[in-house]
């Protein structure tokens, strides 16, 4: 059956007093090397559908959501069931709301609904393999070995109601990360090192392996002279992939009903309201939003969600979505919510995004650039093992990996040791100096879920090295 065809069975054997089912669509295709040699590739389809049922008594609305994947004809009804039989047994939702008519569901952006699945195979990747096979020749000979993976998804996600409403969105995500490592274990204390780059992309037509190659090299290079540095607090130039890392951690804490309950960093603001919106954030005038239709970025313009919940709901599937500002000009402007918490919070409803930008206005130097306007400091590659520690200040612990380098006088010195850190963004935002120009990026340690960021460099007088970290 078509995708579509199953979201209308689905809908035909409902019995619930509402019902919305979401069928996923999913192709993948893979390319792996290590030591200077592709390894292994390979694609992959699937489908997942998901059934949510509404069940309506005196005391609420109850919601049952089950899935499987494939959803086979044959398989259907007993799906149907188990939702509805779930959604009988279940307490009634906090977090209800009435399913969106078609008029309220209305998506321009939304894809074609009759349109064939798109889908992905190894071609994508036509124009990276060569260059990573040049790569290979370029790392024997400079004594360096790569590793890394790339992998490209479509996934396509049609989401109907018992109420009319029908939406799709097609998602293309790519990722790309390159590794290059020296030494017989990697480690400095045989002289090895190892440097990372990674790359988000939508076709991978936008991947210029020879750049990538070319920063890890670099990375390499510098890290020839060792330099052992206790822990302290350091200044320190965080690059753009670093600061989505931190920025991702905000963002998935910065939740409006947990925010007026007083549970997190962004309760209570300054003028004794329930939330810090209004609040100043950061003393630069910094913009963090989320935008569907951000160019490079592009993400579903509608929420898609398949169990109910406090930070996204299936009650509000099919509402539209569009450019929303977080912090605006260094102060705090909106947090993620659903309709039911915008009714308890009294604030504009403003739902979750698929995507992420930092935009710091007037900023456009780029991290070379802000590594020559350094006098003595830190130079970070990428974050690591990031988690929370106190959600009252958002403080994160993590490690850092795959270089960390002194700068002095303006230039890169060489490769210093790894540390643990103990920071919160929320403060990183409002101890920051300078920022460059925005780019898109991809976070190491959020990547592989939440690749569509762009972010600029940070500059952060005073970061916090915790302690000395032995990790390599």
């Amino acid at each position: 059956m078509t995708p579509q065809a199953v979201v209308e069975r689905v809908l035909e054997l409902a019995r619930a007093d509402g019902c919305m089912v979401l069928v996923e669509e999913s192709a993948r295709a893979n390319l792996r090397w290590a030591g200077n040699s592709l390894t292994t590739n390979g694609a992959t389809r699937s489908r997942t559908v998901t059934v949510i049922a509404l069940s309506a008594s005196g005391r609420g609305v109850s919601i049952g959501a089950r899935t499987r994947t494939g959803g086979a004809d044959d398989d259907l009804e007993d799906l149907v069931r188990a939702a509805e039989e779930a959604a009988g047994q279940a307490l009634p939702a906090e977090d209800s709301a009435p399913l969106l008519e078609p008029g309220e569901a209305r998506v321009p952006e939304a894809a074609d609904w009759d349109a064939p699945v798109p889908t992905t195979d190894i071609s994508v990747f036509s124009g990276l393999a060569p260059g990573l096979g040049r790569a290979f020749e370029r790392g024997s000979a400079g004594g360096r070995r790569l590793y890394g993976y790339a992998e490209h998804t479509v996934d396509s996600v049609f989401f109907g109601s018992s109420t009319g409403v029908r939406l799709r969105h097609d998602q293309p995500s790519g990722t790309v990360e390159l590794n290059a490592k020296t030494g017989s274990s990697f480690s400095s204390a045989d002289g090895g090192h190892s440097a990372w780059a990674g790359r988000a992309t939508r076709d991978f037509t936008d991947v210029d392996t020879a750049e990538l190659e070319d920063e890890v090299a670099r990375r390499v290079r510098w890290a020839r002279r060792r330099v052992d540095l206790p822990a302290g607090r350091y200044e320190t130039l965080m690059p753009s992939s670093a600061v989505a890392d931190m920025m991702y951690f905000l963002y998935s804490a910065a939740t409006a009903r947990d925010a007026a309950e007083g549970r997190t960093v962004f309760s209570g603001g300054e003028g004794g309201g329930a939330t810090r919106i209004g609040d100043r954030l950061a003393g630069m005038p910094l913009t963090l939003l989320s935008d569907p239709a951000y160019p490079g970025l592009e993400c579903a313009p509608f929420i898609a969600a398949p169990a109910a919940g406090r930070r996204v709901t299936a009650f509000d599937n099919g509402v539209p979505l569009t450019r929303t500002e977080w912090v605006s000009g260094g102060k705090l402007a909106a947090l993620p919510q659903t309709r039911r918490s915008a009714q308890l919070t009294g604030l504009p409803l403003t739902p979750h995004i698929d995507n992420l930008v930092l935009e710091a206005g007037g900023g456009t130097a780029g991290l070379e650039e802000m590594v020559a306007q350094t006098e003595r400091g830190l130079l970070l590659t990428c974050l690591w093992y990031v988690r929370q520690v106190d959600p009252q200040t958002l403080l994160l612990t993590g490690l850092t990996r795959d270089g960390v380098y002194l700068v002095e006088d303006g230039e890169v010195t060489g490769a210093v040791n790894n540390f643990r850190f103990n920071e919160s963004p929320v403060s990183l935002l409002d101890r920051a100096t300078q920022a460059g120009a925005t780019v898109p990026t991809l976070g190491r340690e959020v990547g592989d879920s939440f690749p569509r960021t762009a972010m600029p460099p940070l500059r952060i007088p005073d970061f916090n090295m915790s302690t000395v970290s032995q990790a390599s």
